[in-house]
């Protein structure tokens, strides 16, 4: 039983992790040209990096709040 502690927090780290990357690897699609102004490369770069973590971590919450819930669906027919 007490492995089980260990295990949630190394998955919601995994998985913050991996959604982090994937919105980030979404994001490059972007044409940020349009939206940025010129000279400003690293304010770009910071955007894209805090835009992904925004967006990474909400998927990521969701993903663990399906899955706890999911979880718990068992006994509610107890």
């Amino acid at each position: 039983m007490s492995n089980m502690f260990g295990f949630n927090p190394l998955l919601a780290i995994v998985s913050h992790i991996f959604f982090i990357g994937i919105a980030f690897y979404a994001l490059q699609a972007m044409m940020p040209e349009k939206f940025i102004r010129k000279n400003r490369v690293f304010q770009a770069q910071l955007l894209f990096i805090m835009l992904s973590i925004f967006i990474g971590w909400g998927v990521s919450n969701f993903f663990l709040e399906i899955s706890y819930w999911a979880g718990r669906l068992p006994f509610l027919f107890d």
